[in-house]
């Protein structure tokens, strides 16, 4: 029997969110991109794919996403560069269950890249490494392979230089702005702080650092400030990635769930328990 007949659309995977529980920029390259240095943390909110065997070698997207042409589209990005790295000649129908915004920090399109790659690298039996994947997934965003590493970790360079992290079980509250912030356009703003002091990787603490991208996106878009100010009410609040999502840490469930009950009419917002590791890190080696 063939790995495809073992398969089908009961076939799915998580996509979880990430945080940035500290982003702080440190330099820039003479390519323009930027040289960061952050803390990725998995939380238990995410997308789920859906996986299913076509009998032929295409790739499609079943319930393509709104205003996403499908040549843009993360996923199907995804699963074509893994059958050009591989030779691999089998197809599947993707179909992506969205949970979390675009535009909201929260590594959406880029957990779901992970995933396909993680899944189909299963899926279609291919015995492509950790690292390797990883390298493909880099050409899909600097954000890609954090999650096919699997650990919550410290980041620096532009995505590449990762060093695993234990981080303690705690909750989050997140909250959505109704706003898409576009990340090109906080990295491109003249204000933009870019000299942070670097640190190593066993000089983080819990609590280190904070965003040096939440000025701008404050500064620009009403809605995270206003957001932002709310939750602080509660504990310390911060921006993730570029935006727009806010969040905060508390030590228990209860304590999340009592913020997220005060929530205004009309203002969004989840709580999440913070992961140990991904959900799908042992598909890969």
């Amino acid at each position: 029997m063939t790995a495809r007949a073992l398969w089908g659309w009961d076939s799915v995977y998580p996509a979880p969110a990430k945080l940035n529980l500290f982003l702080h920029v440190v330099g820039r390259r003479a390519d323009g991109y930027h040289l960061l240095q952050t803390l990725f943390r998995f939380v238990d909110h995410g997308d789920r794919l859906h996986f299913a065997p076509r009998a032929d070698d295409e790739i499609a997207l079943s319930d393509p996403l709104p205003g996403v042409p499908p040549e843009a589209d993360l996923t199907l990005r995804a699963a074509r560069l893994l059958q050009t790295a591989t030779g691999c000649r089998q197809g599947v129908d993707i179909r992506t269950e969205k949970r979390l915004p675009m535009g909201g920090g929260l590594g959406g399109g880029s957990s779901d890249a992970a995933t396909v790659l993680l899944a189909l690298n299963h899926l279609w039996q291919l015995g492509v490494s950790r690292r390797r994947l990883q390298e493909i997934g880099l050409a899909l965003g600097a954000d890609v392979p954090v999650f096919i590493y699997g650990r919550n970790a410290f980041a620096e360079g532009v995505g590449e230089a990762l060093h695993a992290v234990d981080l303690p079980a705690v909750w989050y509250v997140v909250l959505e702005p109704p706003v898409q912030v576009p990340t090109a356009a906080i990295f491109g703003a003249s204000e933009l702080k870019r000299d942070s002091v670097a640190i190593s990787a066993a000089d983080w603490r819990p609590g280190f650092g904070g965003n040096d991208l939440q000025p701008v996106a404050v500064a620009r878009y009403p809605a995270v400030a206003g957001h932002l100010r709310w939750l602080a009410q509660f504990g310390p609040a911060r921006m993730s990635g570029s935006g727009a999502c806010v969040f905060a840490e508390f030590a228990s469930q209860s304590d999340a769930q009592a913020v997220i009950e005060r929530l205004p009419t009309g203002m969004r917002g989840w709580l999440a328990a913070g992961l140990d590791r991904h959900p799908l890190a042992a598909l890969a080696d």
